[in-house]
């Protein structure tokens, strides 16, 4: 094994991801071959309907795949338990089942049930990594309000935190910022990029927000007519693979600000 490939936390080899429809398989996408290394922020996207949230969802194992591997720390994530897959992904929906009648501190310490008793006593090492979550997300101050008290931007943060407190190498996460306006959609995706690197955890996220993704991602997946494209955004601007993104008749992608811009 190499240097580079010894690195990697999360990997998928020739995945293939659709659902089962009675008797028949849908295939969404295929041939995705992502590798993923500790402290990279790493963004999918494509237009509606492209399978960003099939994938997530296959590559965290809430849905199986069709054909291909999904490896983390050199494990088949299908032979894994929900209990032991628990302890190396976090992971945050879009329409995530949580009671917003608890607080916030109590939702953020939900991030250590895979490491807590059948009684869900917290230890003292529980306590820590939930204060540390908190702090890291900077919403210490509102650790006793009730959830549903707080704005969409302030919940989402919440849920970051939970997933921190989880204490996984990789969160994955389902489009963070709907709902939000574009200074929080910025303030999220950029404090995404500083967990990255200073917990050197790695994340995984769907977005529409595909400008910021391409100022703040180290590597891009984009799906497109069931195949995927990834590397870093430098590289994928390079080659063109952007140009043909969305339609050309109304949105054009721009290499001089490396950037999507409505036609005039």
């Amino acid at each position: 094994m190499n240097k580079d490939s010894a690195n990697i936390i999360l990997e998928t080899r020739n995945l293939e991801i659709g659902y089962r429809k009675k008797k028949s398989t849908v295939c969404v996408a295929s041939e995705i071959n992502l590798n993923i290394e500790p402290g990279e922020l790493t963004a999918v996207i494509g237009i509606n309907g492209a399978g960003k949230s099939t994938l997530l969802k296959t590559l965290s194992g809430v849905i199986q795949n069709i054909k291909g591997q999904v490896i983390i720390k050199n494990k088949n994530i299908f032979t894994l338990t929900p209990s032991e897959l628990s302890k190396h992904i976090g992971l945050v929906l879009t329409e995530q089942a949580v009671s917003k009648n608890l607080s916030v501190i109590e939702l953020v310490a939900l991030g250590r049930q895979p490491y807590t008793n059948w009684i869900g006593t917290l230890s003292r090492k529980d306590l820590k990594r939930i204060s540390q979550a908190l702090d890291m997300v900077n919403i210490e101050s509102l650790k006793n309000k009730k959830c549903h008290e707080l704005s969409d931007g302030q919940f989402q943060k919440v849920m970051i935190a939970r997933a921190i407190a989880q204490d996984t190498s990789i969160i994955i996460l389902d489009e963070p910022t709907t709902h939000l306006d574009m200074y929080h959609t910025a303030y999220v995706l950029k404090l995404l990029k500083k967990l990255s690197s200073k917990t050197g955890k790695a994340i995984l996220f769907a977005t529409h927000e595909i400008n910021l993704a391409l100022q703040l991602c180290d590597k891009l997946v984009i799906i497109k007519d069931k195949k995927t494209l990834f590397g870093k955004p430098a590289d994928l601007i390079a080659s063109g693979n952007l140009n043909d993104l969305f339609p050309d008749e109304l949105i054009e992608f721009d290499k001089n600000s490396s950037s999507f811009r409505i036609k005039k």
